[in-house]
């Protein structure tokens, strides 16, 4: 990460304000609450029948590496924007540094902390002139209606609108549409033979893990709540198993799989765990999870795009409807920095 991201991400980190709501959070209070209760406030959008249902990705084009379709890859065309708060934002961030495309991709960062006006950029974005990320969102479609504007996106300063959000493809179609910019040691994170395995692991690891912490901590239901914990914990179990003998995810090679896993892996003790009440273990409490996640961390792609004090300002600041008193926790005290002996299990 160059020295003027890295600064673009602090700023983010000291402009947000300590009063904002929930992006997109509805005004009624009181749903679901009890006479005599707490009333909660600010109940997500998404929040459908007690259940947490994410919104669809509203832009869904595709950049092409053979130069097919409107959006050709080219070499500082496209800039992808960031919060370093948002798991589905790092794992793209992760993905354009271990390929090399830091060059190739530019990187607009904006606060951590976002309002009912959605996320917002330190200063004007230098590229787009954007204050919010809601501009572009309008810029391509006047009309858009979605509950919110979310990052990771991809904005094309050439037609100047939006290519992507959909989050799930932005880091595959930099691994198999940008090869051509692809640094010579650049690693093959989704190589064809392995694909089948990776896309099945992906599905399982999405909807009990990724987006498993949000149907737990966003639940509005007992039984909704204790449904996702249980899938989220069986599955956090096999991965324990799964991760006893072999270095990654796919064994001794890294893959698109480890890049979808490491961000809720990263966030889970600081904040899913109390702030989503995913509290029957802490991943500190897996070995072979913790040692697993503590090696990538050590990685300058991984490692770097960690902020933890963005990604726990972001949840406890951010959703006022769990923590209406935005007040942020000093903990945990965790090393990640200690010795992980996972180099033993195959190849860096």
């Amino acid at each position: 990460m160059s020295a003027q991201e890295r600064a673009a991400g602090t700023a983010a980190g000291q402009t947000g304000g300590a009063g904002a709501g929930a992006s997109g959070a509805a005004g009624a209070a009181g749903a679901g609450a009890s006479a005599g209760s707490a009333q909660m406030t600010d109940v997500p959008k998404e929040v459908k029948a007690g259940r947490f249902v994410r919104q669809p990705n509203r832009f869904t084009d595709r950049i092409t590496g053979d130069g097919s379709g409107p959006y050709p890859a080219e070499a500082g065309r496209y800039r992808l924007m960031v919060s370093y708060a948002c798991p589905w934002a790092q794992r793209s961030m992760i993905v354009r540094r271990l390929l090399g495309l830091e060059d190739v991709v530019t990187l607009g960062v904006v606060d951590p902390i976002r309002d009912e006006r959605g996320w917002r950029f330190p200063e004007p974005d230098p590229v787009t002139g954007a204050t919010f990320l809601s501009e572009l969102y309008l810029a391509t479609d006047p009309g858009y209606t979605g509950s919110r504007y979310t990052v990771p996106c991809v904005w094309d300063t050439t037609s100047k609108r939006l290519v992507t959000n959909d989050f799930p493809n932005i880091t595959t179609m930099f691994e198999t549409e940008f090869t051509a910019f692809h640094k010579p040691d650049a690693p093959d994170l989704y190589p064809e033979e392995l694909r089948p395995e990776i896309d099945e692991l992906n599905d399982l690891v999405y909807a009990t893990v990724n987006n498993g912490v949000y149907k737990a901590g966003m639940a509005t239901g007992q039984d909704v709540y204790e449904e996702a914990v249980d899938a989220l914990f069986g599955t956090l179990d096999l991965l324990e198993e799964r991760l006893a003998d072999r270095r990654y995810l796919l064994g001794d090679r890294l893959t698109e799989a480890d890049v979808r896993l490491y961000p809720t892996l990263a966030r889970f003790d600081a904040v899913y765990h109390g702030h989503f009440k995913c509290n029957l273990r802490r991943l500190v409490d897996y070995p072979n999870l913790w040692g697993y996640a503590r090696d990538l961390y050590s990685r300058p792609e991984f490692g770097e795009t960690t902020d933890f004090d963005q990604i726990k300002r972001h949840y406890y600041v951010t959703h006022k409807f769990i923590n209406p008193s935005g007040i942020v926790p000093k903990g945990p005290d965790v090393d990640w920095t200690t010795p992980h002996d996972r180099a033993r299990l195959g190849a860096a």
